[in-house]
């Protein structure tokens, strides 16, 4: 079987490399994405109808709306699924369970427990930051969410699992991922309720502190990309406590 998949590797790679002489040359004006009208739209028009400075922003979270939402949605389906084959159900509530005394601490690693200490308030700021202003500079809800869930895995690996888990137990972060994906459709459906398509922000401009439609759009991009870094943090630490405790959420690496 490794045979099998070596071959299988192999082939796939040597597929992908020879299809590389069909991309278009880096930063080429005429390759097919830069001369795509549509491409021009984002360019010219975004600050217009956005007030986004970040065009990548503005195209995942604005234009490109739906794409984002199911592609959040994917992540939480897909973090349920890694919990639904891993979880081994113990009867303790919420999967977190308290350490022994002589567990908590980092007595036996000094330097790695200062370490992460100084570094996960750190971490977890420039993940706020990062979510913040993904609009305005880059970042937005999947970095600044991969940043926190980090922050919540750098305590696993530092400390261990159990103290982890006291500070996201398992319904917590199985609520905060399905929290982020109600904050973002709860945008498209409160566009709706206005009588506008579902995901066009510009409606929201009645019920959001802005001056205009295009206000109102920046700041529903700011709204979702949080939904999407609660959901991404939460199905990231998730997938890793499962993984580490082979799926008991207890003990771990």
């Amino acid at each position: 079987m490794k045979w099998v998949g070596l071959i299988a590797v192999i082939f796939t790679g040597g597929l992908l490399l020879s299809a590389m002489d069909d991309f278009p040359n880096w930063g080429d004006a005429h390759s097919p994405a830069n001369a795509s009208p549509v491409s021009q739209y984002y360019i010219e028009k975004t600050i217009e109808d956005s007030g986004v400075p970040n065009m990548v922003t503005a195209v995942l979270a604005d234009y490109r709306g739906y794409d984002t939402m199911f592609e959040t949605v994917v992540v939480l389906i897909a973090g349920i699924a890694i919990m639904a084959i891993l979880r081994v159900m113990n009867g303790v509530p919420g999967g977190a369970r308290p350490s022994p005394a002589h567990e908590i601490g980092d007595q036996h690693d000094i330097i790695i427990g200062t370490t992460c200490r100084l570094l996960i308030p750190v971490l977890q700021l420039f993940a706020l930051y990062v979510i913040a202003h993904g609009h305005h500079s880059p970042g937005g809800g999947f970095q600044g969410g991969v940043i926190l869930g980090a922050s919540f895995i750098l305590t696993a690996i530092a400390k261990g699992l159990d103290p982890a888990l006291e500070r996201l137990p398992e319904k917590r972060y199985v609520k905060l991922a399905f929290v982020g994906v109600v904050i973002y459709s709860g945008f498209g459906v409160a566009c709706l309720l206005l009588g506008e398509n579902f995901l066009d922000y510009g409606v929201l401009q009645v019920l959001l502190p802005t001056i205009d439609a295009a206000e109102a759009r920046s700041h529903s991009m700011l709204g979702v990309e949080v939904g999407v870094a609660f959901t991404v943090s939460a199905i990231m630490f998730a997938i890793y406590a499962n993984l580490a405790s082979k799926g008991e959420l207890e003990g771990g690496l």
